[in-house]
């Protein structure tokens, strides 16, 4: 989740190309609910008392920070996440993981690369590092087709899989878009070439996401993987049969606003691919307003997503499934 983020839309002709992944019998049930909490210290006082909430929160998919930020030990523990998954059948508890953005509180952040934290990299920082987003204080652009950040952040998958994770939730897919904008025409371009690989922007970030998936499958058969945003990414049809669900946020509405019809519809025909081939869409709207709550409510309903009302910091469980609704 990125507060003000916008998402570029391009009604463009799909590139069709040879798809493998996951089809078939092995994809998960689809869920009907799904909670994203990012910082769950503060659904309650304890631990404990966050995993027995989390348990018995009634929602097929939760997706969470794999860190727990309430006390001392820093990852969730394995006993955790069988105790919260034990709350209701079929559950899977999927580990958020930013691949797009490197972010200064994590782990793997070193206080060289800024020191002065005025959003520059310093001399000493990696050459994958870019400038802080000026949108999200902490985080910061990355060349996520660098061998270099690749291995940081699969070593952070690695830690996802190890601590009994059924999944993985990617954010910042659509960290391409950055790279799309051409300074000397001030415009996106759709498809733009990365000189550094020789491909396109849009296909170093499938072949980022294909990669992580394999990575994790090895480890984990039949581990979930789920892109949020980027959804112009469902045309590559092995894109589309890598993954198990897509994630998107604020397509009907911007908050208490509504979204145009210039984003809203070409943003559906791309999620209609996804529908087609039988994945799952995570729709994640942050509007508190009645109006707002019944634009994303019957979006959601006439295309079949499954819907999360919730708040833009991601600290609540929000509304989630018929029971929610009622």
């Amino acid at each position: 989740m990125r507060e003000g983020r916008g998402m570029r839309i391009a009604a463009v002709a799909g590139l069709v190309l040879c798809a493998t992944g996951r089809v078939g019998a092995g994809a998960p049930a689809a869920p009907r609910s799904f909670a994203y909490v990012l910082q769950a210290e503060g659904l309650g006082k304890t631990r404990g008392e966050v995993v027995r909430r989390l348990a018995d929160c009634g929602r097929d998919w939760i997706i969470l920070d794999p860190f727990f930020e309430g006390d001392d030990d820093g990852r969730w523990a394995e006993k955790d996440l069988a105790a919260i998954r034990s709350g209701r059948a079929g559950r899977k508890v999927v580990a958020y993981l930013s691949i797009g953005e490197a972010e200064n509180y994590r782990p793997y952040w070193k206080r060289e690369w800024d020191t002065a934290r005025d959003g520059r990299p310093d001399p000493k920082a990696p050459a994958w590092l870019g400038d802080e987003n000026p949108e999200w204080k902490g985080n910061y652009k990355v060349r996520y087709w660098d061998a270099a950040w690749q291995d940081i952040m699969l070593g952070q998958l690695e830690a996802i899989v190890r601590a009994g994770f059924d999944g993985v939730y990617l954010d910042l897919v659509d960290a391409f878009e950055t790279f799309e904008f051409d300074p000397a025409t001030k415009d996106w371009i759709d498809h733009r070439p990365n000189p550094a690989t020789g491909k396109t922007y849009r296909e170093d970030m499938i072949a980022w996401v294909r990669r992580i998936a394999d990575e994790a499958r090895r480890r984990k058969p039949g581990f979930v993987v789920i892109p949020q945003n980027g959804v112009q990414l469902l045309e590559d049809a092995a894109f589309l049969a890598t993954v198990d669900a897509v994630g998107v946020e604020d397509l009907f509405t911007d908050g208490n606003r509504n979204q145009p019809k210039n984003h809203v519809d070409p943003s559906l025909g791309f999620l209609d691919r996804a529908t087609k081939a039988g994945k799952p869409v995570l729709l994640i709207e942050y509007g508190t307003k009645p109006a707002a709550v019944k634009r994303s409510t019957d979006g959601a309903a006439g295309k079949g997503f499954v819907l999360l009302v919730t708040d833009r910091q991601l600290k609540t469980l929000g509304r989630s499934g018929e029971a929610d609704a009622r």
